[in-house]
């Protein structure tokens, strides 16, 4: 098995990877998203998650999803993000990383995973910033397809992102700094439908 993780500046453009694979014949259970809190209102003032856990099919249909994957996105508390809106493998790995690792929650997750180190810091710090990350877990043999349909979907390039990142100071993910309040553009953005 192999993981493929891909980062997209809007909840719609994830939205649309994660229904592609799907109708490709990936399972659900083989897919993860974890996206900022702010792809949805309801959630955007929450400032804490009592539970590690606390999902609903109600988020999904508020965000755009519907059957699948995305009908089962809720509210968790990852360490290093705070509350996001969340499903699959990759964030109950991260919920559960934090417990006695270094690096943990998403980080810890996705290099555990077989992701790069660098680019974990930064798919992380762009959720952290309002983006959505995919994580797929495929057969080495359908590792091509996937990684081709989530490309379709504009995802960001994280040694491009890392440099603009770098240009304000950043240089890795720190799961201790304060919580990122994007602007409304911002929100507007992360939340964009089209």
């Amino acid at each position: 098995m192999k993981t493929i993780s891909r980062v997209y500046d809007t909840y719609a453009q994830a939205r649309d990877a994660v229904t592609a694979v799907e109708a490709s014949g990936v399972p659900t259970d083989d897919l993860s998203v974890v996206a900022n809190k702010y792809v949805s209102e309801k959630y955007a003032d929450v400032h804490e998650v009592s539970a590690p856990a606390a999902t609903g099919a109600g988020v999904g249909g508020a965000l755009g999803g519907g059957a699948g994957l995305l009908a089962g996105l809720g509210l968790m508390a990852i360490p290093g993000l705070g509350p996001v809106v969340a499903v699959g493998w990759l964030a109950a790995t991260a919920v559960g990383a934090a417990a006695g690792a270094a690096t943990g929650g998403v980080v810890g997750a996705l290099v555990g995973a077989g992701d790069s180190e660098t680019n974990a810091h930064v798919y992380s710090e762009s959720v952290r910033r309002g983006g959505t990350l995919v994580s797929v877990r495929v057969k080495d043999e359908d590792a091509g397809r996937v990684q081709a349909i989530l490309d379709r979907y504009t995802p960001i390039d994280p040694a491009l992102r890392a440099a603009e990142y770098r240009k304000e100071g950043w240089t890795t993910f720190d799961p201790n700094a304060p919580p990122y309040r994007p602007s409304e553009t911002e929100i507007d953005r992360i939340r964009r439908v089209s």
